[in-house]
């Protein structure tokens, strides 16, 4: 953990102390939400800030966060999906044009030759 993080965590930590529960009392005492985010952050510091060091590693796991949001949207505006093929059918068609996109290709381009019947196969 390099020292700039270190004193920040001190000073956070100074803000938001660890709450201790009287020694009569057992069990342990409610930490604040700032206290336990704090201490996972001291725990996996190396792991929290790995995409300073690696530019391979993304800031945010969003991708993950966006493949599960669309059909959940999708579910939201219609209310269900009438089967369970065309949930398989609507996570299929959304993971192509996901992973098309992230590959560089035109969404326009990509939705012509799908419907033309030349579509544009990804590189896995």
């Amino acid at each position: 953990m390099n020292p700039f993080s270190t004193a920040i965590i001190d000073e956070g930590e100074i803000l938001h102390p660890e709450v201790e529960l009287p020694i009569w009392k057992g069990g342990r005492a409610k930490q604040s939400v700032a206290c336990n985010l704090l201490r996972r952050f001291r725990k996996h510091a190396d792991a929290v800030l790995l995409f300073i060091r690696d530019f391979a590693v993304p800031f945010t796991d969003n991708v993950a966060e966006r493949a599960v949001r669309m059909p959940k949207v999708k579910q939201k505006v219609s209310g269900c999906f009438r089967t369970v093929e065309g949930a398989d059918n609507f996570c299929v068609i959304r993971s192509c044009l996901d992973t098309l996109r992230r590959q560089g290709h035109s969404m326009l381009e990509v939705l012509r030759r799908a419907f033309t019947g030349d579509p544009i196969m990804p590189v896995a």
